[in-house]
């Protein structure tokens, strides 16, 4: 699971905190990728993130709701 986040974002750490709350971290290993290390990926999501790709596929863009997360984390096993 990848989450394309930026320094100072604080819908980036609502999303982390959204994650933490899901309970489900033995079911996935999370990278977290910040934008702003790559300007290819900063011109794709500079004000549109934070993005949860799950197994390649974006999962949530924005907003993150635990019980939504841990529903798709666990429906991918």
């Amino acid at each position: 699971m990848i989450i394309y986040t930026r320094p100072g974002c604080h819908l980036c750490e609502e999303a982390k905190e959204a994650i933490c709350a899901a309970q489900c971290f033995d079911h996935f290993k999370l990278k977290e990728i910040n934008i702003e290390t790559d300007a290819e990926l900063l011109e794709w999501y500079r004000e549109d993130i934070p993005v949860i790709m799950i197994d390649g596929i974006e999962a949530f863009r924005h907003r993150v709701n635990a019980r939504e997360f841990k529903a798709r984390i666990l429906g991918r096993i």
